[in-house]
């Protein structure tokens, strides 16, 4: 298994759109294109890895391979030995279709032999994925697993946290390889983070604060970014720290006043007044390092409020309303958990500074001024 997660597009019932979807592939950096024709190269760029595969074994590959990087066909590597000898300057690795216990272990034996498998899962349980994924642990080839369409090139992408290391999906339109890529980005990355200097807090008296409830286990050092506007905002921990009057609840972030944001995928804003069951919002942890959790409910409920303002080291102001008790916490550098109603001037917490305004959520590039 490797960390790389690979985008191939399958052109191969593209038909008249194969050049308007090549196009495409090659401006989202689409790492491999496959094809059953080598003449489907043509003009692509050398970033881009050319596969052929022929899922009806050896004797369907032609003599002349074109500028095929790398072929996939079935059977193991001992039938592939005389392809090998005859196009020593390409590379071959296996497709197994799963459809059985038979495949199934088929498949966890190139994953864990074949320096390229392709896996094609005939019924929709991702049961046998994981099963495959967990036997090529410490395996170092790449395991490549067909998709019939993002939502599952989605899911794939995390199989057991780790997920397939590629995924194969067919090219039919315009749009499709925008959508796989952005199914392999969906995964998280990482954002940055400054720390700011607690300026102020003050008591401001009642009003609603949303407790986000998500369907993830936080780590300790994990919560989501919240804050008043769009270009400054805090992190706020889950509650996953003790409390001496409640069981812990490591799926929540008590996260703010209801008009607050906080960052979802792609750079996206949400007013935590906007999510609900089903939304997806950022977990970030005190490195920047973040993944996609999905909301389960949202409870907004009436609570006394707390203001507090903070600096970044570039003068940017910060604000942050939550609820008025000591039980709600922030975070601070080394994963400290600080009380919000022991916060002083002169404390350190950890923050973000998009740097882009908003509209509908969405960054723009635009005169907006928020206090």
């Amino acid at each position: 298994m490797t960390d790389a997660k690979l985008c191939w597009l399958d052109i191969r019932d593209a038909g008249t759109a194969t050049a308007a979807i090549l196009e495409e592939a090659v401006h989202q950096r689409i790492d491999g294109v496959v094809a059953a024709d080598p003449a489907a190269f043509t003009g692509l760029p050398p970033t881009v890895r050319k596969i052929l595969l022929f899922e009806d074994g050896a004797a369907s590959v032609p003599a002349a391979l074109g500028e095929a990087d790398l072929v996939i066909v079935p059977g193991g590597q001992d039938e592939r030995a005389p392809l090998v000898e005859a196009h020593p300057d390409v590379e071959f690795g296996r497709y197994v279709e799963i459809v059985d216990a038979d495949t199934l272990e088929d498949a966890c034996l190139a994953a864990r032999l074949e320096a390229w498998s392709v896996l094609d899962f005939r019924d929709p349980t991702k049961i046998p994925l994981e099963i495959v994924i967990a036997a090529a642990t410490g395996a170092p080839g790449s395991i490549v697993t067909t998709a019939a369409n993002n939502e599952e090139a989605e899911i794939v992408y995390g199989v057991l946290e780790l997920g397939s290391d590629g995924v194969l999906m067919r090219g039919r339109t315009v749009g499709d390889a925008t959508a796989l890529r952005t199914a392999a980005t969906s995964r998280g990355g990482e954002i940055p983070l400054v720390e700011l200097t607690v300026t102020g807090a003050t008591h401001i008296g009642m009003g609603e604060r949303a407790c986000v409830d998500t369907t993830t286990h936080f780590r300790k050092d994990e919560g989501i970014l919240v804050g008043s506007h769009s270009k400054g905002m805090v992190l706020c921990v889950s509650e996953t720290h003790p409390l001496p009057y409640m069981p812990t609840r490591p799926f929540r972030v008590n996260a703010g006043a209801l008009h607050s944001y906080t960052v979802a995928q792609h750079g996206r804003t949400h007013y935590l007044s906007e999510l609900h069951a089903g939304s997806s919002v950022l977990a970030v942890d005190v490195k920047g390092r973040t993944r996609p959790v999905s909301v389960g409910r949202v409870k907004i409920e009436t609570r006394p409020l707390i203001s507090i303002d903070a600096v970044a080291p570039n003068g940017q102001t910060v604000n942050l309303i939550l609820q008025d008790d000591w039980h709600v916490r922030v975070l601070g550098p080394g994963a400290s958990v600080l009380n919000s109603t022991e916060l002083k001037p002169g404390d350190t917490i950890l923050g973000h500074l998009p740097t882009a305004d908003r509209h509908v959520g969405y960054p723009i590039n635009e005169f907006c001024l928020e206090k």
